[in-house]
Protein backbone atom coordinates (compact mmCIF):
# COMPACT_ATOMS: atom_id res chain seq x y z
CA UNK A 1 0.00 0.00 0.00
CA UNK A 2 1.22 3.48 -0.82
CA UNK A 3 0.08 6.53 1.14
CA UNK A 4 -0.19 9.99 -0.39
CA UNK A 5 -0.73 12.86 1.99
CA UNK A 6 -3.15 15.38 0.51
CA UNK A 7 -3.16 18.76 2.22
CA UNK A 8 -5.25 21.90 1.85
CA UNK A 9 -6.26 25.08 3.67
CA UNK A 10 -8.51 22.66 5.52
CA UNK A 11 -6.50 19.49 6.15
CA UNK A 12 -7.38 16.44 4.12
CA UNK A 13 -5.58 13.11 4.14
CA UNK A 14 -6.01 10.70 1.28
CA UNK A 15 -4.74 7.15 1.52
CA UNK A 16 -4.52 5.23 -1.70
CA UNK A 17 -6.09 1.86 -1.02
CA UNK A 18 -4.90 -1.46 -2.38
CA UNK A 19 -6.19 -2.86 -5.65
CA UNK A 20 -9.10 -5.25 -6.04
CA UNK A 21 -12.65 -5.23 -4.77
CA UNK A 22 -16.12 -5.10 -6.27
CA UNK A 23 -18.44 -2.51 -7.73
CA UNK A 24 -21.97 -1.97 -6.44
CA UNK A 25 -24.87 -1.87 -8.87
CA UNK A 26 -27.64 0.74 -8.97
CA UNK A 27 -29.55 -0.99 -6.16
CA UNK A 28 -26.44 -1.36 -4.05
CA UNK A 29 -27.38 -4.99 -3.46
CA UNK A 30 -25.49 -7.05 -6.03
CA UNK A 31 -21.84 -6.64 -7.06
CA UNK A 32 -20.79 -6.14 -10.66
CA UNK A 33 -17.74 -8.38 -10.78
CA UNK A 34 -17.19 -7.48 -14.44
CA UNK A 35 -16.28 -3.89 -13.50
CA UNK A 36 -12.80 -3.87 -11.97
CA UNK A 37 -11.83 -0.98 -9.77
CA UNK A 38 -9.18 1.55 -10.73
CA UNK A 39 -6.09 0.41 -8.84
CA UNK A 40 -3.74 2.52 -6.77
CA UNK A 41 -1.01 1.79 -9.34
CA UNK A 42 -3.16 3.07 -12.22
CA UNK A 43 -4.13 6.16 -10.24
CA UNK A 44 -0.48 6.89 -9.48
CA UNK A 45 0.56 6.36 -13.10
CA UNK A 46 -2.15 8.74 -14.27
CA UNK A 47 -0.58 11.46 -12.13
CA UNK A 48 2.20 11.48 -14.72
CA UNK A 49 0.51 10.27 -17.90
CA UNK A 50 -2.61 12.46 -17.70
CA UNK A 51 -1.22 15.54 -15.92
CA UNK A 52 -1.77 18.96 -17.47
CA UNK A 53 1.04 20.56 -15.45
CA UNK A 54 3.06 22.87 -17.68
CA UNK A 55 0.57 22.71 -20.54
CA UNK A 56 -0.20 26.44 -20.34
CA UNK A 57 3.25 27.54 -19.20
CA UNK A 58 5.32 27.21 -16.05
CA UNK A 59 3.62 30.19 -14.35
CA UNK A 60 0.01 29.27 -15.12
CA UNK A 61 -2.66 29.58 -12.41
CA UNK A 62 -5.80 29.22 -14.55
CA UNK A 63 -5.58 25.62 -15.75
CA UNK A 64 -8.27 24.50 -18.17
CA UNK A 65 -9.99 27.88 -17.89
CA UNK A 66 -7.41 28.87 -20.52
CA UNK A 67 -9.60 26.95 -22.96
CA UNK A 68 -12.40 29.49 -22.50
CA UNK A 69 -11.36 31.95 -25.18
CA UNK A 70 -13.22 35.07 -26.36
CA UNK A 71 -14.54 33.00 -29.26
CA UNK A 72 -15.76 30.35 -26.79
CA UNK A 73 -17.61 32.99 -24.78
CA UNK A 74 -19.21 34.45 -27.90
CA UNK A 75 -20.37 30.99 -28.95
CA UNK A 76 -21.87 30.45 -25.50
CA UNK A 77 -23.74 33.75 -25.69
CA UNK A 78 -25.18 32.67 -29.06
CA UNK A 79 -26.91 29.76 -27.28
CA UNK A 80 -29.26 32.19 -25.52
CA UNK A 81 -32.65 32.11 -27.28
CA UNK A 82 -35.29 32.60 -24.57
CA UNK A 83 -33.51 34.95 -22.15
CA UNK A 84 -34.51 32.70 -19.23
CA UNK A 85 -32.06 32.34 -16.32
CA UNK A 86 -31.86 29.40 -13.89
CA UNK A 87 -29.76 29.30 -10.74
CA UNK A 88 -27.56 26.27 -10.10
CA UNK A 89 -27.04 27.16 -6.45
CA UNK A 90 -28.48 25.51 -3.38
CA UNK A 91 -29.68 27.94 -0.72
CA UNK A 92 -27.08 28.69 1.93
CA UNK A 93 -27.73 26.27 4.82
CA UNK A 94 -27.61 28.13 8.13
CA UNK A 95 -28.75 25.28 10.39
CA UNK A 96 -26.68 22.22 11.24
CA UNK A 97 -28.10 18.95 9.93
CA UNK A 98 -26.91 15.44 9.13
CA UNK A 99 -25.95 16.59 5.64
CA UNK A 100 -24.73 20.03 6.76
CA UNK A 101 -22.05 19.50 9.40
CA UNK A 102 -20.61 22.99 8.89
CA UNK A 103 -23.43 25.47 8.14
CA UNK A 104 -23.11 29.08 7.10
CA UNK A 105 -23.54 31.65 9.87
CA UNK A 106 -26.24 34.28 9.48
CA UNK A 107 -27.40 36.96 11.91
CA UNK A 108 -28.96 40.40 11.94
CA UNK A 109 -26.59 43.18 12.95
CA UNK A 110 -29.10 46.03 13.01
CA UNK A 111 -32.81 46.37 12.37
CA UNK A 112 -34.42 49.77 12.87
CA UNK A 113 -36.83 52.23 11.31
CA UNK A 114 -34.00 53.60 9.17
CA UNK A 115 -32.57 50.37 7.80
CA UNK A 116 -31.25 46.89 8.43
CA UNK A 117 -27.94 45.10 8.12
CA UNK A 118 -27.20 41.42 8.39
CA UNK A 119 -24.05 39.31 8.50
CA UNK A 120 -23.24 36.11 6.61
CA UNK A 121 -20.18 34.01 7.37
CA UNK A 122 -18.76 30.80 5.94
CA UNK A 123 -16.64 29.02 8.55
CA UNK A 124 -16.05 26.19 6.04
CA UNK A 125 -15.90 27.49 2.46
CA UNK A 126 -15.36 23.93 1.24
CA UNK A 127 -18.00 22.41 3.49
CA UNK A 128 -21.64 21.62 2.91
CA UNK A 129 -23.06 25.01 3.85
CA UNK A 130 -23.14 26.52 0.36
CA UNK A 131 -22.54 25.98 -3.34
CA UNK A 132 -18.91 26.95 -3.84
CA UNK A 133 -16.06 26.87 -6.33
CA UNK A 134 -12.66 25.42 -5.46
CA UNK A 135 -9.46 27.20 -6.41
CA UNK A 136 -6.23 25.35 -7.11
CA UNK A 137 -5.01 26.37 -3.64
CA UNK A 138 -7.47 23.91 -2.09
CA UNK A 139 -6.06 20.42 -2.75
CA UNK A 140 -2.48 19.16 -3.22
CA UNK A 141 -0.70 15.95 -4.26
CA UNK A 142 2.48 14.85 -2.49
CA UNK A 143 3.51 18.37 -1.54
CA UNK A 144 2.68 19.86 -4.96
CA UNK A 145 -0.20 22.11 -6.03
CA UNK A 146 -1.63 22.68 -9.52
CA UNK A 147 1.09 23.12 -12.12
CA UNK A 148 3.70 21.49 -9.87
CA UNK A 149 4.15 24.40 -7.49
CA UNK A 150 5.51 23.38 -4.06
CA UNK A 151 2.84 23.80 -1.43
CA UNK A 152 5.19 26.04 0.56
CA UNK A 153 5.05 28.61 -2.28
CA UNK A 154 1.26 28.39 -2.63
CA UNK A 155 -0.41 28.59 0.76
CA UNK A 156 0.31 29.22 4.42
CA UNK A 157 -1.82 29.38 7.56
CA UNK A 158 -0.72 32.98 8.13
CA UNK A 159 -1.09 34.42 4.65
CA UNK A 160 -3.53 32.14 2.83
CA UNK A 161 -3.04 31.45 -0.87
CA UNK A 162 -0.13 33.34 -2.42
CA UNK A 163 -0.70 31.52 -5.74
CA UNK A 164 -3.61 29.64 -7.33
CA UNK A 165 -6.13 31.67 -5.30
CA UNK A 166 -9.76 32.24 -6.18
CA UNK A 167 -8.89 35.85 -7.03
CA UNK A 168 -7.61 34.55 -10.37
CA UNK A 169 -11.27 34.08 -11.31
CA UNK A 170 -12.31 37.65 -10.43
CA UNK A 171 -13.29 38.40 -14.04
CA UNK A 172 -15.78 35.54 -13.96
CA UNK A 173 -16.40 32.45 -16.06
CA UNK A 174 -18.66 32.48 -19.12
CA UNK A 175 -18.85 29.37 -21.27
CA UNK A 176 -21.04 26.71 -22.81
CA UNK A 177 -22.35 24.14 -20.32
CA UNK A 178 -23.85 20.71 -20.98
CA UNK A 179 -26.18 19.04 -18.50
CA UNK A 180 -25.70 15.29 -18.02
CA UNK A 181 -28.94 14.21 -16.35
CA UNK A 182 -28.19 10.58 -15.52
CA UNK A 183 -31.41 9.81 -13.59
CA UNK A 184 -33.42 11.03 -16.57
CA UNK A 185 -31.31 8.78 -18.82
CA UNK A 186 -32.26 5.78 -16.68
CA UNK A 187 -35.92 6.78 -16.22
CA UNK A 188 -35.47 7.43 -12.49
CA UNK A 189 -36.18 10.41 -10.23
CA UNK A 190 -32.71 10.01 -8.71
CA UNK A 191 -29.88 7.52 -8.40
CA UNK A 192 -29.39 5.57 -5.21
CA UNK A 193 -26.32 6.25 -3.04
CA UNK A 194 -23.35 4.17 -4.09
CA UNK A 195 -24.29 4.25 -7.79
CA UNK A 196 -21.28 4.72 -10.04
CA UNK A 197 -21.56 6.73 -13.23
CA UNK A 198 -19.31 5.34 -15.97
CA UNK A 199 -18.02 6.82 -19.25
CA UNK A 200 -20.60 4.77 -21.15
CA UNK A 201 -23.38 6.38 -19.09
CA UNK A 202 -22.14 9.82 -20.11
CA UNK A 203 -21.89 8.75 -23.74
CA UNK A 204 -25.35 7.14 -23.67
CA UNK A 205 -26.71 10.49 -22.52
CA UNK A 206 -24.88 12.21 -25.37
CA UNK A 207 -26.41 9.80 -27.86
CA UNK A 208 -29.86 10.37 -26.40
CA UNK A 209 -29.65 14.18 -26.42
CA UNK A 210 -27.34 14.86 -29.35
CA UNK A 211 -25.03 17.15 -27.34
CA UNK A 212 -21.65 16.52 -25.76
CA UNK A 213 -19.14 18.43 -23.67
CA UNK A 214 -15.86 19.37 -25.28
CA UNK A 215 -12.87 21.69 -24.89
CA UNK A 216 -13.56 24.69 -22.68
CA UNK A 217 -17.08 23.56 -21.76
CA UNK A 218 -18.61 23.08 -18.33
CA UNK A 219 -19.96 19.63 -17.50
CA UNK A 220 -22.99 19.73 -15.20
CA UNK A 221 -23.59 16.35 -13.54
CA UNK A 222 -26.94 15.53 -11.94
CA UNK A 223 -27.54 12.31 -10.00
CA UNK A 224 -30.57 13.60 -8.07
CA UNK A 225 -29.31 14.44 -4.61
CA UNK A 226 -31.84 17.21 -4.05
CA UNK A 227 -34.76 15.23 -5.51
CA UNK A 228 -33.94 12.39 -3.12
CA UNK A 229 -33.66 14.80 -0.19
CA UNK A 230 -37.03 16.36 -1.01
CA UNK A 231 -38.66 12.92 -0.99
CA UNK A 232 -36.83 11.15 1.83
CA UNK A 233 -35.36 13.95 3.92
CA UNK A 234 -31.72 14.68 4.74
CA UNK A 235 -29.17 11.92 5.26
CA UNK A 236 -25.40 11.93 5.89
CA UNK A 237 -24.00 12.58 2.42
CA UNK A 238 -20.61 11.22 3.45
CA UNK A 239 -22.34 7.90 4.02
CA UNK A 240 -24.44 7.82 0.86
CA UNK A 241 -24.02 9.48 -2.54
CA UNK A 242 -23.75 8.65 -6.23
CA UNK A 243 -21.02 10.02 -8.46
CA UNK A 244 -18.53 9.61 -11.27
CA UNK A 245 -16.56 6.37 -11.24
CA UNK A 246 -12.78 6.77 -11.22
CA UNK A 247 -12.67 5.30 -14.74
CA UNK A 248 -14.04 8.65 -15.93
CA UNK A 249 -10.71 10.39 -15.23
CA UNK A 250 -9.10 9.57 -18.63
CA UNK A 251 -12.41 10.42 -20.34
CA UNK A 252 -12.34 13.88 -18.74
CA UNK A 253 -8.75 14.37 -19.84
CA UNK A 254 -9.75 13.62 -23.46
CA UNK A 255 -12.80 15.89 -23.37
CA UNK A 256 -10.79 18.87 -22.05
CA UNK A 257 -13.67 20.37 -20.08
CA UNK A 258 -12.80 23.53 -18.15
CA UNK A 259 -15.27 23.20 -15.28
CA UNK A 260 -17.40 20.58 -13.56
CA UNK A 261 -20.42 21.35 -11.38
CA UNK A 262 -21.97 18.52 -9.37
CA UNK A 263 -24.20 17.89 -6.38
CA UNK A 264 -21.62 15.79 -4.52
CA UNK A 265 -17.96 15.15 -5.37
CA UNK A 266 -17.86 11.38 -4.89
CA UNK A 267 -19.80 8.18 -4.29
CA UNK A 268 -20.44 6.16 -1.13
CA UNK A 269 -20.81 3.42 -0.05
CA UNK A 270 -17.56 2.21 -1.57
CA UNK A 271 -16.52 -1.38 -2.14
CA UNK A 272 -13.52 -2.77 -0.30
CA UNK A 273 -10.26 -1.92 -2.01
CA UNK A 274 -11.55 1.19 -3.75
CA UNK A 275 -9.62 4.45 -3.93
CA UNK A 276 -10.67 7.21 -1.49
CA UNK A 277 -14.02 8.84 -2.14
CA UNK A 278 -12.47 12.12 -3.34
CA UNK A 279 -9.90 10.48 -5.62
CA UNK A 280 -11.53 11.80 -8.81
CA UNK A 281 -12.36 15.19 -7.28
CA UNK A 282 -8.76 15.72 -6.19
CA UNK A 283 -7.20 14.44 -9.41
CA UNK A 284 -9.40 16.53 -11.69
CA UNK A 285 -8.78 19.71 -9.71
CA UNK A 286 -5.06 19.37 -9.08
CA UNK A 287 -3.70 17.27 -11.96
CA UNK A 288 -6.06 18.18 -14.83
CA UNK A 289 -6.53 21.78 -13.73
CA UNK A 290 -10.32 21.64 -14.05
CA UNK A 291 -12.24 23.99 -11.74
CA UNK A 292 -14.92 22.38 -9.56
CA UNK A 293 -18.25 23.63 -8.22
CA UNK A 294 -19.42 21.55 -5.27
CA UNK A 295 -22.96 21.25 -3.83
CA UNK A 296 -24.74 22.57 -6.93
CA UNK A 297 -28.51 22.17 -7.14
CA UNK A 298 -29.47 21.09 -10.65
CA UNK A 299 -33.16 20.28 -10.10
CA UNK A 300 -34.57 23.49 -11.55
CA UNK A 301 -32.14 23.26 -14.46
CA UNK A 302 -33.21 19.66 -15.12
CA UNK A 303 -36.86 20.66 -15.37
CA UNK A 304 -36.16 23.73 -17.50
CA UNK A 305 -33.95 21.74 -19.89
CA UNK A 306 -36.47 18.90 -20.20
CA UNK A 307 -39.29 21.35 -20.92
CA UNK A 308 -37.29 22.77 -23.83
CA UNK A 309 -35.46 19.59 -24.81
CA UNK A 310 -32.30 21.69 -24.68
CA UNK A 311 -29.33 20.37 -22.72
CA UNK A 312 -26.73 23.03 -23.53
CA UNK A 313 -26.82 26.51 -22.02
CA UNK A 314 -24.70 29.56 -21.45
CA UNK A 315 -23.19 29.39 -17.97
CA UNK A 316 -21.87 32.30 -15.90
CA UNK A 317 -19.99 31.94 -12.62
CA UNK A 318 -18.79 34.95 -10.59
CA UNK A 319 -16.70 34.05 -7.52
CA UNK A 320 -16.27 36.67 -4.81
CA UNK A 321 -13.04 38.66 -5.10
CA UNK A 322 -11.36 37.16 -2.03
CA UNK A 323 -7.60 37.85 -1.89
CA UNK A 324 -5.67 34.72 -0.81
CA UNK A 325 -8.88 32.66 -0.83
CA UNK A 326 -8.95 28.92 -1.55
CA UNK A 327 -12.55 29.05 -2.78
CA UNK A 328 -15.70 31.13 -2.83
CA UNK A 329 -19.47 30.77 -2.50
CA UNK A 330 -21.05 31.12 -5.95
CA UNK A 331 -24.45 31.36 -7.58
CA UNK A 332 -23.87 29.88 -11.06
CA UNK A 333 -26.44 31.00 -13.60
CA UNK A 334 -27.58 29.08 -16.67
CA UNK A 335 -29.33 31.00 -19.44
CA UNK A 336 -31.53 29.46 -22.13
Amino acid sequence: MRSARVTAASVLVVVLASAGGIVFTQSGAAPDAARPLVTAAEYERWQTDLSNWGRWGKDDEMGALNLITPAKRKAAIALVKDGITVSLSSNAATAKDVDVPCPAEWSMVTASQTGATDRIGYPCIHGAGATHIDSFAHIFFNGKAWNGYPVSSVVSKEGGAARNSVLNMKNGIVTRAVLYDIPRLKGLPYLEPGTRIYPEDLEAWEKKTGVRAGPGDALLLRWGRWARRAKLGPWPIDEGAAGLDNTVIPWLKKRDVALIAWETPGYVPQPAGDLPRLALHNFVLTMLGVMLIDRADLEQLSEAAAARNRWEVMLTVAPLAIPHGTGSPVNPMAMF
